[in-house]
């Protein structure tokens, strides 16, 4: 039986006992989520060898829920932060981050039955194109009835309420879901009182973010995917996919350049990393093509993004721009960046204790 350290059977403790809040974020892009899988695997694989056992060898136990404080991810994102934070895994522990490509593996050509293109028109016309009945099965199989408040470490799935027209969290964190509603009260009122920004009240050096993109298509295909004369002569049909396109695009570079901006202006962007590959060929940027195929294409531009240059985005472009060495060595140094906020935060922790207890009097 493996050796099991404190850091990996027990939750992390709160960031008051360290030096840093730390936010893993997880794109949605349907069955591109092979893609994050593999990123997920291979930072979690660094957090393993730092957290030896006793005897020296690769902790096998460490799960990423482990290292921080807040999971987040919506859509696709959101099922894989659920299989990083729900205890019905082995011994009660999260799923390891490598069972992620194994279950888009297993479960994508059910979820995404492949069909003809005149059947997806007409299912495209008359309803949904999927019925959602194999993944909800796949969801239940897989998390049984775990529900927020028993993940192992804060979760925050951001969904968009198309009956009130805003944007509702479910969070674990209780305190997050709440300042959401009083923001979105705030922004609806335009209430002038509220103080302008609350940047002034937040230090953004302690935060350390890693965000994890699914992927997108090569900007050169893009450009020739549309331009103004053909955009002109579209009906309604014709504007569809376009306008998926789009609504895609924007959601996941405007948080990015939001983000990037913000840590960029506090001088502390080294904290922050985003792992994005914008240069996905047509055949594999699809969120729906679950052949072995594809999903056997999109686990090897997991792998190749982990060899590519870092990139962070140009604030003045829109592009984005290598900046460093490979994604490897990035996750390499965040593991480690990690691991030491773990062990600080256990030896706080455990010396607030000692102080704590009561002397006793003779």
């Amino acid at each position: 039986m493996e050796g099991r350290t404190a850091s990996s059977s027990s939750k992390i403790q709160p960031p008051k006992y360290g030096n840093l809040i730390t936010v893993l974020s997880v794109d949605g892009g349907g069955i591109r989520g092979i893609i994050s899988g593999v990123i997920l695997a291979y930072l979690e694989s660094q957090l393993q060898d730092l957290d030896k056992d006793e005897n020296g060898n690769k902790n096998k136990n460490a799960r990423l829920a482990d290292y921080f404080d807040v999971i987040a991810g919506t859509s696709t994102g959101g099922l894989i932060t659920a299989m990083l934070t729900a205890p019905v895994g082995e011994n009660g522990r999260p799923y390891p981050a490598e069972d992620i490509v194994r279950f888009y593996n297993e479960n994508g050509p059910k979820i995404f039955p492949q069909t003809s293109r005149i059947v997806d028109l007409w299912k495209a016309l008359t309803g949904s194109k999927y019925d959602g009945k194999n993944l909800h099965k796949a969801i239940q199989d897989k998390l049984k009835d775990t529900r927020l408040q028993d993940t192992v470490t804060n979760v925050v799935i951001p969904t968009f309420d198309i009956k009130k027209l805003q944007p509702t969290i479910f969070s674990s964190y209780k305190t997050l879901v709440a300042i959401s509603e009083v923001m979105n009260h705030i922004t609806k009122k335009n209430n002038t009182d509220f103080p302008s920004s609350m940047d002034q009240h937040l230090n953004y050096g302690r935060f350390l973010v890693i965000s994890i993109g699914t992927g997108s298509k090569k900007r050169e295909e893009k450009h020739e995917l549309y331009d103004a004369e053909m955009a002109s002569k579209w009906g309604i049909i014709s504007w569809l996919y376009p306008l998926i396109d789009c609504y895609q695009e924007s959601s996941s570079d405007m948080v990015d350049y939001h983000i990037s901006v913000i840590f960029k202006a506090f001088n502390c962007q080294e904290n922050y990393l985003r792992i994005h590959d914008d240069t996905l060929p047509k055949e594999v940027s699809s969120i729906d093509v679950a052949t072995t195929e594809n999903m056997q294409k999109l686990e090897i531009v997991g792998k190749d993004l982990l060899d590519k240059p870092v990139s962070r985005i140009n604030l003045d472009t829109g592009r984005y721009e290598p900046v460093g060495g490979p994604y490897k060595e990035k996750l390499q140094r965040f593991a480690k960046m990690l691991f030491d906020e773990r062990k600080l935060r256990e030896s706080n922790a455990k010396e607030k204790n000692r102080t704590d207890i009561p002397r006793k009097t003779k």
